[in-house]
């Protein structure tokens, strides 16, 4: 299972190489990831099979998967349908589809997030993949971005799915605190019970029910019909809507008899049954005639898997995989006529069954399987799931009746829009000669009608042999309890019973409804009895907007002083009174171990307090920086000199980003432009510090066990193979922690270029080849530094540029030594990184920006984006070896001259700090630096223009 998600990652990174090499024949190879995936399935059906990996245990999330009967329904499903859409896509796209690359990537990761959710026995790993489902069919969906109508349906399928993702993420969290597992396998084996329990269950249904697009959350899909065709028939046909479908088969065995369960399931599922069914009557386009026909069969569906019996469960599969293949193949169907004519409008369309009658026995063999017609799976399917719901034990007879009624209902709506799908398209409507845009259409490519065809033939094939089929899908059933009159079986002929009965109405009745179409059509209400979820959708969106901006305007008044306070004051107020409540005392204090220490406190002291009353900004800065020194001071006293040169690294480098960015203030603070009252702020200030070394001294003094951090050393070396305590729990023991601090480096340092640069993102410091005039300055003269050439000579330095050209190359060989001495010694990535930035700031300070541009002539993005997979890919590269994530390993060699080496897997996460580090410094410098000198320089040339031009 393992190899499977890592297949489809793979193919996924590679396919935009792919389809850059073959074009749109890319889609060839790239549909043998799934296909062999789908090898392995049918292989291993009939087995159970689990996997376990350790990751994060303390939180719960270990990796766990489980391949069982449901598990191989679904992924055959996903990986056989997805096989065949991307060999159908090789036809339906065309060489110069903008963005192929990225769509077939998306397609590919879509099939092995799919496979993933549906084998997850972990339901944080399931809600991990459900949202990666989420986020690749916002992308898939809001593929043609340069549309309005994609990008508005895109964003509308996001936003609904993800709200209930999130609400179905708070009923897993309660489940599992309930339960005492977060795994599935545990919680159906043993299900809580409780008020608890069911509020959860209510909660996961409702992710589920927004998923599969059931009412009142159905509008989305309908709208998702922007998307290219293939798309519509993977994942609105086959893959995603099916999602809600199994997790609500997958939890029926333990919760189906919870108070909540069918009343929420069977309700909304006839209600979108009728609904769907009811619109797709009142529809003019194919997509979408079937995208509201999707809805009707996912609340029947949904309707089937809730029961919570053995029959009706068997009758769910079997519908389940009918109607991916009937729905699948008519959406490909209506790809390729509007490939071929130009249209999807069934209105401009006639005769065109005389001119691809191969297309048309397609879709009338899907079309009739969609409208439960013998012999194909859909009629095997629609007669169980009639003969499960009338014998039912799990309803009471009148709920039974009702039900019942809603499906015949619900169906009869099916074969009327089935009827009129199959017409509306290949019908000759009463014309004699084609419509123009059938008569202009050319020919399919058989390739490009062979995938719907196989899916339409497989749905045939299926139903004449339903025994195979039962024979597949009992052992899922077998979970549910069986009904009172003994097991159903699948087969074409059960004799004349209720359920061919009501087949037979169900078809005439939906035939005669087709037949009286013209009065339908005319029944077209100017308001829909329940409303347009469409437009309740935006009024929503408007609310939330207005209450947003309500919300932040009474809170964010625009300044910073009062938006400043609000935070300090809540956090003197809150910790107060909670010590004032809750402490018992008892609090002791040691001030000092040395009179150094003494001292060093009170230059600190003196510097802030000056801080506070210095007029000019500078000074302000260097005494505020003063105080960061000074705790490097003691960090430094107190045994930690790894801290103490991280924090002095850290205060020069911010000192240089203050000073670059004060280049643009008045050297002096005005204050007359001071707002509100001085002794506020001070008493607030004194308040703060008060409050922080209180909650620092019962912090100390709540201790009442050994503290932890005297086992760091041992664990540090045995654990982590490293002697630098602090390193090592950087690297290894919480580097998790690490990992989500350097992509809070990596949104500073896009925060930082977007507010610099606002139109777009400049990413390599201009070199001197780049200058308006590059051999100014030049002579034969010896250049210490390029870009120094370049710069005014009133602002220039040759000792500085000496300096620099002498004091660099040893500045990065430092860092290089910071890099790989830090896992034993004082130093580490972050240091390494801390202080090879310091060096590209003093070769900016010396040359300029056109230096920057010559020192590091590499874009600052791709150095941040390079240091990020380092990262991260450790991470990844764990998991895939059978170890925890971020885990290290280690490697000892002994090499001729050096000598024994010993190299932890840690290092390269540590590359990867470094890397960020640097491409945060070179971005700063970039945007804060370089950019605004350009601006800097480009004033006076616009100011001597102007004065030109009032001149003439």
């Amino acid at each position: 299972m393992l190899a499977i998600l890592f297949a489809h990652a793979v193919a996924a990174v590679l396919a935009p190489l792919v389809v850059r090499a073959m074009g749109r024949n890319a889609f060839l190879p790239l549909s043998l990831v799934p296909l062999a995936s789908l090898v392995w399935v049918v292989r291993n059906w009939g087995t159970e099979q689990s996997l376990h990996i350790q990751w994060a245990p303390g939180l719960s999330m270990d990796i766990d998967m489980r391949f069982d009967s449901l598990a191989a329904i679904m992924a055959a499903l996903v990986l056989g349908i997805g096989a065949l859409v991307l060999v159908y896509c090789s036809r339906y796209f065309t060489d110069d589809e903008p963005r192929l690359g990225i769509f077939a990537a998306e397609m590919v990761a879509f099939a092995g997030a799919m496979f993933g959710l549906v084998t997850s026995d972990n339901m944080l790993i399931l809600y991990t993949f459900w949202e990666l489902t989420t986020v690749l069919s916002f992308l898939l969906v809001g593929h043609y971005a340069e549309r309005a109508s994609s990008r508005r349906a895109a964003t509308q399928a996001l936003l609904v799915t993800t709200a209930g993702g999130l609400a179905m993420l708070v009923g897993f969290i309660i489940l599992g605190q309930v339960g005492g597992s977060y795994q599935l396998s545990v919680l159906l084996a043993n299900p809580p019970t409780g008020w608890l329990t069911s509020v959860a269950v209510v909660l996961v249904l409702v992710g589920a029910l927004s998923k599969s697009a059931i009412v009142p959350m159905h509008f989305w899909l309908p709208g998702a019909m922007a998307a290219p065709t293939p798309v519509s028939a993977y994942l609105h046909a086959a893959a995603m809507v099916k999602a809600g479908i199994y997790l609500v088969a997958r939890l029926a065995p333990g919760f189906a008899d919870s108070t909540p369960w069918r009343v929420t399931i069977i309700t909304l599922g006839l209600a979108s049954m009728l609904l769907g069914g009811w619109r797709a009557l009142r529809a003019f386009d194919l997509k979408l005639i079937l995208a509201f026909g999707t809805v009707s069969q996912l609340g029947f569906l949904m309707v089937l898997v809730g029961t919570g019996s053995r029959d009706a469960a068997l009758a769910g599969m079997t519908m389940m995989v009918a109607h991916a293949m009937f729905k699948a193949a008519l959406f490909m169907v209506v790809g390729v006529i509007d490939h071929t004519t130009g249209t999807r409008d069934l209105r401009k369309l006639a005769r065109l069954g005389a001119q691809a009658p191969a297309l048309c026995a397609i879709a009338v063999l899907a079309a009739a399987s969609m409208a439960g017609l013998p012999p194909l799976l859909g009629f095997v399917g629609k007669e169980a799931a009639l003969d499960a719901i009338a014998t039912t034990a799990a309803l009471s007879p009148p709920v039974r009746t009702l039900v019942l009624t809603g499906i015949v209902l619900g169906s009869i709506l099916t074969v009327t829009y089935s009827i009129r799908f199959v017409w509306g398209a290949f019908g000759r409507k009463q014309l004699r000669r084609p419509s123009p845009a059938v008569a202009d259409m050319h020919r399919a490519d058989p390739l490009f009608l062979a995938v719907p065809a196989l899916l339409a033939v497989a749905g045939l094939a299926a139903g004449l042999a339903s025994p195979l089929m039962d024979r597949l899908l009992t052992p899922y059933s077998t979970t549910l309890p069986a009904g009172p009159d003994g097991d159903y079986h699948l087969a074409l002929w059960h004799g004349f019973g209720q359920a061919l009965w009501l087949t037979v109405l169900i078809v005439l009745s939906g035939a005669g409804l087709f037949l009286m179409h013209r009065r339908v059509s005319r029944l077209r209400f100017e308001r829909s009895l329940l409303g347009n979820a469409d437009r309740m959708y935006d009024a929503t969106l408007r609310g939330m907007d207005t209450l947003s901006i309500r919300l932040t305007g009474t809170t964010q008044r625009g300044s910073l002083p009062l938006t400043q306070a609000s935070i300090l004051v809540t956090l003197v107020l809150l910790p107060t009174i909670l010590l004032a409540v809750h402490s018992d005392g008892g609090v002791r204090l040691r001030l000092w171990d040395s009179p150094l220490q003494l001292a060093v406190g009170l230059m600190m002291i003196a510097a802030a307090i000056t801080a506070t009353v210095m007029r000019n900004r500078l000074a302000s800065v260097i005494l505020v920086g003063l105080g960061g020194y000074g705790c490097g001071v003691l960090f430094a006293l107190h045994g930690a000199p790894d801290l103490a040169l991280t924090q002095f690294l850290v205060e020069t480098l911010t000192l240089v980003i203050f000073v670059l960015v004060m280049r643009k203030l008045p050297a002096e603070i005005d204050e007359r432009q001071s707002v509100g009252f001085k002794l506020p702020r001070a008493l607030l200030g004194v308040a703060v510090g008060a409050t922080v070394t209180v909650i620092g001294a019962f912090a100390m003094n709540a201790r009442s066990t050994t503290p932890i951090y005297l086992q760091l050393p041992d664990a540090a070396y045995h654990l982590g193979n490293g002697k630098n305590v602090v390193n090592v729990l950087l690297v290894d023991i919480r580097a998790w922690d690490t990992l989500g601090e350097i992509c809070v480096l990596l949104v500073a340092a896009t925060g930082v270029a977007s507010l610099v640069f606002r139109n777009r993102r400049f990413g390599i410091a201009p070199r001197v080849a780049d200058a308006p005039n590059p051999d100014a300055g030049s002579g034969p003269e010896t250049t210490w530094l390029r870009g120094g050439d370049l710069i005014d000579p009133r602002h220039r330095s040759l000792v500085l540029e000496v300096t620099t050209r002498l004091i660099f190359p040893t500045m990065m060989v430092l860092s290089v030594y910071f890099f790989f001495s830090g896992h034993n010694a004082p130093g580490g990535g972050f240091a390494g990184g801390l202080t090879a930035g310091l060096a590209l700031v003093l070769r900016y300070l010396a040359g300029g920006r056109y230096e920057l541009g010559e020192t590091v002539p590499i874009d600052a993005g791709k150095i941040l984006g390079l240091g990020l997979i380092l990262s991260a890919g450790t991470a990844l590269t764990s998991l895939f070896l059978g170890a925890p994530a971020l885990s290290s390993a280690t490697l000892e060699v002994t090499l001729p001259l050096i000598g024994h080496i010993k190299l932890v897997t840690a290092l390269f996460f540590d590359l990867g700090v470094y890397l960020i580090v640097v491409g945060l410094v070179l971005d700063v410098l970039r945007s804060l630096g370089a950019r605004l000198d350009a601006e800097g320089a480009a004033e006076p040339a616009r100011r001597l223009d102007s004065a030109e031009v009032t001149f003439r």
